[in-house]
């Protein structure tokens, strides 16, 4: 069945305390952002419902996206967790999560490391063999900066069943795509590797960003990764710092290539992300 999914967005509730990084200084962030909120854009776009990531690096947050998916009027399909896998109980924590049937994998937030070579550690490399073994969905956070140690890490577990969010935070403001796109390549080689079209404006220039800012890198990774590993992703509300959910779609429409298909365009829109994170 044709599914249209936006496969990253977020929800939070800032009492909750956990969000350290949305802070008064951000106004545009700081407010509560919940199913309700996202629902007539979801219904605009056509969308059956979204993948929901964790925007705190907490086990609470995990918890508090089931509670959201629990509700009866929720278009969460699935939800994406936290986990620390320096944390030796990292497995009963997975175990615990694993029961609810909106688990669908968890997120590694190497972009917050300040010395990414530590997922090159062995018990961390160690840890993602065994996920990678049991063909666990795993979301990669990174800055473009670190993508050397992310090819390594890899190389180390070949058999991950991973995505690169934000097709990993390219300087889209400052034009720099050689680096880039030279990991990009070595990226792509992994068959099960699979990249989301999101997080992109918020790479641009907030208040001049224009839509040809963003065809380099799109046009790059659609070519790199092809029809059936690619996955759009709104990354709302954090999009909202440079553009509305509206404007985020069309910067993807816009740029994509003249002879991809109706069936090219529904695997972007859904039937990947369905197929990564066995919707």
């Amino acid at each position: 069945m044709e599914m249209r999914i936006d496969s990253h967005q977020h929800y939070w509730r800032i009492e909750r305390g956990d969000y350290g990084w949305i802070t008064p200084d951000i106004p545009v962030l700081y407010r509560d952002f919940l199913p309700e909120d996202l629902a007539p854009h979801l219904m605009k776009h056509g969308l059956d419902g979204t993948v929901a990531v964790q925007a705190a690096p907490t086990l609470e947050e995990t918890e508090y996206l089931f509670s959201l998916a629990d509700q009866q009027d929720s278009n969460i399909l699935g939800v994406v967790g936290w986990l620390d896998l320096f944390d030796p109980a990292h497995r009963q924590h997975f175990d615990r999560f694993n029961k609810h049937d909106k688990f669908k994998g968890f997120r590694i937030m190497i972009q917050e490391m300040p010395d990414s070579s530590r997922i090159l550690e062995p018990e961390f490399v160690e840890a993602l063999k065994g996920y990678a073994a049991d063909d666990v969905p795993v979301d990669l956070l990174l800055l473009s900066r670190q993508l050397e140690h992310t090819v390594q890490l890899l190389n180390g577990v070949p058999g991950l069943r991973g995505v690169i969010d934000h097709i990993a935070k390219p300087e889209i403001s400052n034009g720099e795509i050689d680096n880039w796109l030279k990991s990009m390549k070595e990226i792509a080689k992994h068959s099960n590797i699979y990249i989301k079209l999101s997080g992109m404006v918020t790479e641009g220039d907030h208040g001049s960003w224009k839509p040809e800012d963003f065809k380099p890198y799109i046009g790059h990774v659609l070519e790199l990764f092809g029809p059936d590993r690619v996955m759009f992703g709104s990354d709302w509300p954090v999009c909202l710092l440079a553009a509305e959910y509206d404007a985020v779609v069309a910067v993807l429409q816009e740029a994509i290539p003249a002879h991809w298909g109706e069936g090219e365009r529904a695997k972007l829109f859904g039937l990947n992300a369905k197929e990564f994170y066995k919707l």
